[in-house]
């Protein structure tokens, strides 16, 4: 369980919590950082116990000073302008004088989940990002991103602190960037012009129990909570419950922050009932009461289509259900799809290449939902009705914003009669009576479905080229 990394991490902030040294900051507070704008940005760190620590900032005239505690741990709060691209900076004085510079107020987002999250604009090892050479050579137009990532670390207690640094946006640094959070991340700082600080605390592989505290495991679930039993099973330990959390998660939750955006579900495919979308949201609500800045937006991706060793079977489909009813049972949640994100030869690759659309999309949604952009099209089309008249099924949509992609050779309706076996549907868009499907093997329709399979990409979208989320209208 990576004893060697834990000891050497514990061993370090044994030697924090009780150095005779000046002032130490949490890695998360640090040069080139970018702090919530218009807040109370937390502050933290250690020193010796009793201790004042002074700390001044250049934006303001306010002094602010807090002492330690009997563990040499402090925090403070300091209040933050309207973002700028101005460069700051901020001392703290406990007798010795530390300054850290290049610091930027704008908007700092969480970028949390499992590995299509974590992975990065230079892609991983056979799992190409699209216009890699593209991306890197406009690397440096973005002054106004920034990134800190936290190293992947599992504790069976929670940690304070993570061997981490921020990072600006340069050619150089941006293939090293989660590529879904730094396409979110350009769009928002080009369309604001204002600084986007993500911060990345993610693991590939990881299940939604992996960030759960050890109190929701043992309230909601039957992951047991004692080291040698988590091991015993669950043998690939990014499986592993509550130690992602402790170790990976826990040393950012001090940090101010506008949001989370989380991109995970593959490892959870399979869960029964509706056990997937009743865990994230006790996790949204966890993850709410531990940063303490009330209901935060969360705005979460689609799991994209995969074969899971049977592209006809709908194991995929289901999970991609909950996440819908996960974004109707959240508060302040927000979903966007991915059925149009991968490629027909990708049906093996768990790591689509197209992360530009999903970073863009999750932009789109904050963009419109949380900063006022009202004339952007961010929401995409959803099932609403259906209305079956002799052979034919008429089904409408919402969120089509004035339009759907095409009339003709619609792809990815099926439907089925009394005898539950579906049957591609043709399928045709007549804009005053919806959807019109139809198939020569079903003169009596029951329901009808849309891209419900593992792997199986439509090509239905609305007037913003947002695609239509997958969806069926039996109880099967």
């Amino acid at each position: 369980m990576k004893k060697n990394i834990l000891l050497t991490l514990s061993l370090a902030l044994a030697a924090v919590y009780n150095s005779d040294a000046a002032v130490r900051l949490s890695h998360l507070i640090g040069d080139n950082m970018v702090l919530q704008q218009q807040s109370e940005a937390s502050l933290w760190g250690w020193d010796k116990p009793g201790k004042e620590v002074k700390v001044s900032v250049s934006w303001s005239k306010d002094k602010y000073s807090v002492k330690t505690g009997s563990d040499g741990k402090w925090l403070i709060k300091v209040k933050t302008p309207a973002a700028s691209m101005e460069a700051q900076s901020i001392t703290f004085d406990d007798g010795d004088k530390t300054t850290l510079h290049d610091i930027l107020i704008g908007e700092v987002w969480v970028c949390a989940g499992q590995s299509n999250m974590e992975m990065p604009v230079r892609g991983f090892d056979n799992c190409p990002v699209d216009n890699y050479n593209k991306e890197v050579l406009d690397g440096n137009n973005h002054p106004g991103v920034r990134s800190i990532k936290i190293p992947s670390v599992m504790s069976m207690t929670p940690l304070d602190d993570a061997d981490a640094a921020w990072r600006k946006c340069t050619m150089a640094t941006m293939g090293d960037f989660s590529a879904t959070g730094y396409f979110f991340a350009r769009v928002v700082s080009d369309a604001l012009g204002i600084p986007v600080g993500l911060i990345e605390a993610n693991k590939g592989g990881t299940r939604v129990e992996s960030w759960m505290t050890a109190e929701n495991l043992k309230k909601y679930t039957d992951d047991p909570l004692d080291s040698m039993e988590i091991v015993k099973k669950y043998s690939w330990d990014y499986h592993r419950p509550l130690l992602w959390g402790n170790g990976t998660f826990n040393p950012i939750l001090n940090y101010t922050v506008k949001g989370i955006l989380f991109y995970q579900g593959c490892s959870n495919v399979g869960n029964p009932g509706n056990q997937y979308s009743e865990n994230l949201a006790r996790l949204v609500e966890q993850w709410r009461q531990q940063f303490g800045q009330g209901d935060i937006p969360f705005y979460f991706v689609e799991i994209a289509p995969y074969y899971y060793d049977n592209e006809e079977a709908d194991w995929g489909a289901r999970l991609r259900e909950q996440q819908q009813r996960a974004s109707q049972i959240i508060p302040n949640a927000q979903i966007v799809g991915t059925n149009d994100c991968v490629y027909p030869y990708e049906k093996q690759q768990i790591h689509p290449a197209q992360k530009q659309k999903v970073g863009e999309r999750l932009a789109f949604k904050a963009l419109k939902h949380l900063y006022g952009m009202s004339s952007l099209i961010a929401d995409a089309p959803t099932y609403k009705s259906m209305d079956i008249k002799g052979d034919s099924v008429f089904v409408q949509l919402d969120n089509l914003n004035g339009g759907i992609s095409r009339y003709e050779d619609i792809q990815g309706f099926e439907i089925c009669g009394a005898d539950k076996v579906y049957h591609k549907a043709n399928a045709i868009y007549y804009w005053t009576k919806g959807i019109i499907l139809t198939s020569p093997e079903v003169k009596e329709p029951k329901n009808v479905r849309y891209c419900f399979k593992n792997f199986q990409i439509g090509n239905v979208a609305n007037q913003g080229g947002l695609p239509l989320f997958p969806f069926r209208t039996d109880d099967y």
